[in-house]
């Protein structure tokens, strides 16, 4: 009788605890871009160049504590793009990309407001895919690159046709 209940017990507790443990089959992909900010201008433009070799941290913090509960690191390629596998579901948690540091020698300095971006990384939201896409994040050039003016002037014609 208890050769049976144990072997009862293996074949249900043991499968139970394997997938528990288990990380997930398909981990999610967290992609973004880090830029410089030649015209110092807040936002992408077309003067806009992408580093290579910044340094950015996903980072997750308990929504109760605030604590930091999950982070790894990770670089951009040659076209400014980082990429991050996470294998974990962080559904109770803030997830935010975040810059740490540029190797770019006029761009050090993380643009205010665009030094961070918050990303989801659950599946219970109705997201198919396992693909998650944070916002650009971006660094202010020490000074202000020519022919700025005349790209800034372009933005402003646009936002007064509307």
């Amino acid at each position: 009788m208890a050769s049976r209940v144990a072997l009862l017990l293996a074949m249900c507790v043991l499968p139970a605890m394997v997938v528990a443990i288990r990380p997930a089959k398909n981990p999610f992909t967290v992609q973004g871009r880090v830029y410089c900010d030649l015209c110092r201008a807040g936002f992408e433009t077309t003067a806009t160049t992408y580093i290579a070799g910044a340094e950015v941290m996903l980072q997750c913090k308990s929504r109760v504590s605030n604590e930091v509960v999950y982070t790894k690191k990770g670089w951009t390629d040659s076209t400014g793009t980082y990429t991050i596998n996470v294998d974990e579901d962080h559904s109770d948690q803030v997830c935010n990309a975040k810059l740490l540091s540029s190797p770019h020698p006029r761009c050090k300095h993380a643009t205010p407001g665009r030094d961070e971006a918050l990303v989801i990384l659950t599946r219970n939201n109705g997201i198919a895919s396992d693909n998650r896409f944070a916002n650009a994040m971006g660094f202010m050039s020490e000074d202000v690159a020519s022919g700025c003016a005349e790209i800034l002037k372009q933005y402003e014609e646009f936002d007064n046709e509307n």
